[in-house]
């Protein structure tokens, strides 16, 4: 079976997805928070939280993202979140991480602007294009 293919540099081509634990998340202040994910998706990475943001959070990385956009740089994220019906039957998430899950009721998806596209979302599906710079 073949492998991961790398670039001229020697590190692997494709897109780095952080799944990020609602146990890691409930450890951090807001601040802490929003800054862990925007220097993930500054670095192309797209971020999916196992238990989402509260609203004041999401305001907050909002507020956070505009100010930080930058046209040759930065520009901005794209967020979607799913929610999850309040009796957990021990989703994907908690399948890749090994664990049962008691807690939030969404799941959220971030990513950089220019790299992701939501083509479909409804109740139980969110379908997005990952592309290359």
């Amino acid at each position: 079976m073949p492998g991961i293919q790398a670039d001229d540099g020697g590190v692997p081509e494709g897109v780095q997805i952080d799944l990020i634990s609602g146990e890691r998340m409930s450890k951090l202040r807001t601040m802490e928070k929003i800054r862990m994910i925007l220097d993930s998706v500054h670095d192309d990475n797209i971020v999916i939280l196992e238990e989402g943001l509260s609203p004041d959070e999401e305001s907050k990385l909002i507020e956070v993202t505009m100010s930080e956009i930058s046209p040759d740089e930065f520009t901005g994220i794209e967020i979607e979140t799913y929610p999850r019906p309040s009796s957990n039957d021990g989703g994907l998430f908690n399948r890749l991480m090994g664990r049962d899950s008691d807690g939030g009721n969404k799941l959220t998806v971030i990513g950089p602007a220019n790299r992701i596209e939501t083509l479909h979302k409804d109740e139980n599906l969110i379908s997005a294009l990952v592309t290359r710079r």
